[in-house]
């Protein structure tokens, strides 16, 4: 077992002299469970997730509160490059049940992280209503949106990244075993490729549409910005929500991307739909990627080098009121429609510490005015409270319950 530091959702040192590493880090090297802040938000961003929305079907607080103490054990387990329980996938014998469904026997942790979320709608019962925090409660709905149930909401959310996807599902997988009886799953959303840098020592991915964006996302060498705009404060939370201090919002959006369409427009016409040069990611009227964004800027026509309603432009913090955010999403590809086309886009991710002031007036500028919109659907929504990390011999049941 690999050594791990104690983190804010940073990666452990000590990497096996035989680890490959990713921009992550190495692949042998596991990021600690416990911490003043859960892995997998400020972590630098894997390449693969595995996401997944349940239901609670029990109606006992005593199960639920059991089952997340049974999922700590194994989630930390897990990260560390253990099976789910000890015996695991054959430690107890031909006639026993195995405590690990074995596909990532011989793979090394992988950067594993374990996030967990609750929804709004699980603190209507087992006797939680006094805990749940004031902010969460359902998005509101946008303009534009084509939102299918069956993949919105959910009582319990849990995140899974890691730099190979058998481990983000293996990680996934254990975790709905256990749970058994108590929750069930009510939709789920596999990510490959990331699409934002949360880290300064990453560059920036591209989307499925070839292009950069997210390059002003906040990172986690930013302690102020992480402060402002994304852990939860504890005088966010007065009385019974305390325990979300130092957490965070995930807002989850499945955002279909209209490829075939997309691939049919010019350059100069995607270019100004983002703000930004497909080759470099620079705002356009610029060089770099980095390089500051000149709102002002015209071109040899007079006209703004940046149009009114490129995506860089409305959602940019400047242009609303310095609202930010942290992105964490990935790219996903589920096939075709069954008419011929991919179905294919974004599975926006974001943390955030009040989504009802940051994601809901971003979303709605974008809402209203980003030609971007002719090109996407918004096709699942989901939000949840994710609890801060762990203390020392601390578990998910005695978090939320107290």
């Amino acid at each position: 077992m690999y050594a791990a530091t104690r983190n804010s959702g940073h990666v452990a040192a000590a990497p096996s002299p035989d680890s490959v590493g990713g921009e992550g880090g190495p692949v042998g090297t596991p990021i600690a469970f416990r911490g003043a802040h859960q892995g997998g938000i400020v972590t630098p961003a894997q390449d693969r997730m595995h996401f997944v929305a349940l239901d609670v079907v029990s109606e006992s607080a005593e199960d639920l509160r059991s089952m997340l103490t049974a999922w700590t054990r194994a989630a930390e387990r897990m990260t560390y490059g253990a099976e789910a329980a000890p015996g695991g996938a054959v430690g107890l014998g031909p006639y026993g049940v195995p405590t690990d469904t074995g596909e990532a026997l011989d793979l090394p942790p992988a950067n594993l992280t374990i996030t967990i979320g609750y929804g709004p709608s699980l603190f209507e019962r087992f006797g939680l209503a006094g805990r749940k925090p004031e902010a969460l409660h359902d998005l509101p709905a946008f303009m534009g949106d084509d939102l299918d149930p069956a993949t919105c909401g959910g009582d319990i959310c849990i995140q899974a990244c890691a730099d190979d996807p058998q481990v983000a599902v293996h990680a996934v997988r254990n975790l709905i075993r256990l749970g058994f009886g108590v929750v069930a799953v009510r939709w789920s959303q596999l990510g490959f490729g990331r699409t934002s840098s949360t880290s300064v020592a990453q560059k920036t991915p591209r989307n499925l549409f070839g292009f950069k964006d997210g390059t002003n996302n906040v990172k986690a060498e930013d302690a102020e910005g992480l402060a402002q705009h994304v852990w939860v404060a504890p005088e966010d939370v007065p009385g019974g929500a305390a325990w979300m201090a130092g957490g965070s919002y995930l807002v989850a959006r499945r955002i279909r991307m209209h490829i075939e369409v997309w691939d049919r427009t010019n350059l100069q016409e995607q270019q100004d739909i983002f703000g930004r040069g497909k080759l470099e990611g620079e705002p356009l009227g610029a060089k770099k990627e980095f390089d500051a964004i000149n709102f002002a800027a015209t071109r040899t026509d007079g006209q703004p080098a940046i149009p009114m309603a490129a995506h860089i432009r409305l959602a940019h913090a400047d242009n609303l009121n310095g609202v930010r955010i942290l992105r964490r999403g990935y790219n996903f590809t589920d096939g075709s429609d069954g008419l011929g086309h991919l179905n294919a886009g974004l599975f926006f991710v974001a943390f955030m510490r009040d989504a009802h002031a940051q994601f809901v007036p971003m979303q709605r500028a974008l809402a209203a005015k980003d030609v971007l919109n002719e090109y996407i659907e918004h096709t699942g929504s989901a939000l949840f409270a994710c609890p801060p990390g762990l203390a020392d011999g601390a578990d998910w049941g005695t978090q939320l319950f107290g």
